[in-house]
């Protein structure tokens, strides 16, 4: 991939302004879309070449560009179709009732030297009016970035909550021959390669704010716990190179504490440590195999994995307490638990008929939902920030690939189409 000088979580020099808004009136009376409930229409969007301002007529190129990122951001989130541009013309000069169309965003952009400016604004068919409008200015370079944030501005608009057309997934991947750490956008566009140990590299996580990502490899001739800066590629360092076990951390929501499994005194056991690295406490002591811890929200609650009983269940422990209690209690083997952005329901992995799946569950418990159903075997799941999307592995027949479902079970898709095997996936917050 070719370098610039552009970081890859791009500079604060991007501002957004506001063009258009809602009248407090209209905001009283503004009911989101539910994109969740199963019986959902999809809102029928078409999106016109965005226009060059210095011309006033769509552009060929880069105007197409624009549209086709849009559409795309906008269809990923699951409640949107957008018309195909060929069925008329990519013009904006339409009777769009004619297709069924809800809104249309009209887009504009300028390019000055190396600064653009890109604008849309989102029209109601139904009623005739305009609604909001956005308008981003940047180096030329943060193009799709611009085009993206415009989406999830988009997204906002519909349903109450901003986007996640800029987030990122993390995973491992063998195709350079060892399991490396890359990273990916959910648009399939930018892609990196964060680890070169060149030895199994496991477990990615990101810290809260999306900057850094810790990961546990091998390359010592032991199971190290590493964390990289990801605002450049050059700065690695070390949080725990302690003998035996450094697995898999969970960041408390705040970022200033992390749980962590370490095997130093033998046991696999959970132990609260700073950002840095230093041990504040033991949080279990020898009740059999403690892993994969996950936060709640709020920081109050860890759910974590421990075969106390005999088998690998999920417990929760109060984080004030201490106290542990047991979540799962069917299924003999439940594993690699994540708790939901929303706090409403923790994924995990569990086994059933001989196969791997991924299930939701309340955490105040109760029955657990199967999610997957399809052939093969389903794991490491993990929530979009908007708590309405799953990631997780799906292997079959040998071979390893990222998908992602709704949580209602719908809509599952393989997200990248990749050399090699890909597993491990672990979702990013928004970045700002």
């Amino acid at each position: 991939m070719k370098k610039t000088n552009i970081p890859f979580f791009l500079s604060l020099s991007l501002f957004i302004l506001l063009l258009v808004g809602f009248a407090p009136q209209v905001l009283a009376e503004r009911v989101y879309l539910d994109i969740t409930a199963s019986d959902v229409r999809k809102v029928v969007v078409a999106i016109p070449d965005f226009q060059d301002q210095k011309t006033g007529a769509p552009d060929g190129t880069t105007g197409r560009m624009m549209a086709d990122l849009l559409g795309r951001a906008l269809e990923f989130h699951g409640f949107v179709r957008v018309v195909d541009p060929k069925s008329y013309g990519t013009t904006s000069d339409v009777n769009w009732t004619d297709y069924g169309v809800d809104y249309v965003v009209r887009g504009q952009f300028n390019r000055t030297g190396r600064e653009l400016v890109v604008e849309g604004r989102l029209q109601d068919i139904a009623e005739n009016r305009m609604l909001a409008g956005r308008r981003y200015k940047g180096a030329a370079v943060q193009q799709d970035d611009m085009v993206l944030r415009l989406a999830d501005a988009l997204v906002k608009e519909f349903t109450g909550e901003p986007g996640i057309s800029r987030t990122s997934i993390a995973y491992v991947s063998d195709e350079t021959g060892a399991k490396e750490v890359f990273l990916g956008d959910v648009m399939n566009r930018g892609r990196r390669q964060i680890t070169r140990h060149k030895h199994l590299c496991v477990s990615p996580r990101f810290t809260p704010d999306g900057n850094f990502l810790a990961y546990t490899t091998y390359h010592r001739a032991n199971q190290d716990l590493y964390i990289t800066d990801l605002r450049q590629s050059k700065v690695t360092r070390s949080l725990s190179r302690r003998k035996g076990m450094n697995l898999a951390p969970a960041f408390s929501p705040d970022g200033k504490t992390m749980v962590m499994t370490l095997s130093k005194d033998g046991s696999p056991d959970l132990y609260l440590l700073t950002r840095e690295g230093k041990i504040i406490k033991r949080l279990t002591s020898r009740m059999g195999i403690n892993v994969s811890p996950s936060f709640s929200p709020d920081g109050k609650t860890m759910v974590f994995v421990s075969d106390r009983s005999g088998q690998p269940q999920l417990y929760l422990m109060n984080m004030s307490s201490g106290k542990v209690q047991r979540l799962t209690f069917e299924g003999k083997e439940n594993s690699e638990p994540s708790w939901s952005p929303k706090g409403d329901q923790i994924a995990y992995t569990g086994r059933v008929g001989g196969r791997y799946h991924i299930f939701t569950i309340d955490p105040k418990g109760g029955r657990p939902t199967q999610v997957t159903s399809e052939w093969g075997d389903f794991e490491s799941p993990t929530w979009s920030p908007d708590g309405k999307q799953l990631v997780f592995a799906r292997r079959r027949n040998g071979h390893s690939e990222i998908c992602r479902i709704f949580s209602n079970g719908k809509g599952m898709q393989v997200l990248f189409s990749l050399k090699g095997n890909q597993s491990y996936p672990r979702w990013s917050s928004r970045p700002k």
